[in-house]
């Protein structure tokens, strides 16, 4: 009987390791939740109300966090929003990725390939830590 039961233990526990984990959401400092997805992409839902600025904030605090991006190193738009408040799929480059630096951050999200450097997008939590300091 001991060894029946050390048998079905060791089945179910092999079980359960066998089952894929599901991704890890982060929660950026803003409050955004940031999913992974495959290699060096993620996805932002709907920015929490924040807009653009808030997105690129939360790109750059999942990059700096999770991915160990450099302040150099590119975030770009890998997928971008087909609706008002779709999801957007951004990518970690390095230095010398070949995308469009954005001019107009609300616009930003709607075009793939768009791309602002980590430092440059951490730029924009200052606004949610000023709004989370009221």
């Amino acid at each position: 009987m001991k060894t029946v039961l050390s048998v079905l233990s060791v089945l179910i526990a092999t079980a359960l390791f066998a089952v894929p984990v599901q991704a890890q959401t982060f929660r950026a400092e803003n409050r955004v939740v940031v999913t992974p997805a495959q290699g060096n992409t993620f996805s932002i839902s709907n920015g929490e109300g924040q807009g653009a600025r808030g997105m690129w904030c939360a790109a750059s605090d999942y990059a700096q966090d999770v991915l160990g991006a450099r302040g150099s190193e590119r975030l770009v738009v890998d997928q971008a929003r087909t609706s008002k408040r779709g999801p957007v799929v951004f990518a970690l480059k390095g230095r010398d990725g070949s995308s469009g630096s954005v001019m107009i951050v609300g616009s930003s999200l709607r075009s793939a390939g768009s791309s602002l450097s980590v430092n440059h997008a951490y730029q924009f939590c200052h606004d949610a830590r000023i709004i989370n300091s009221r």
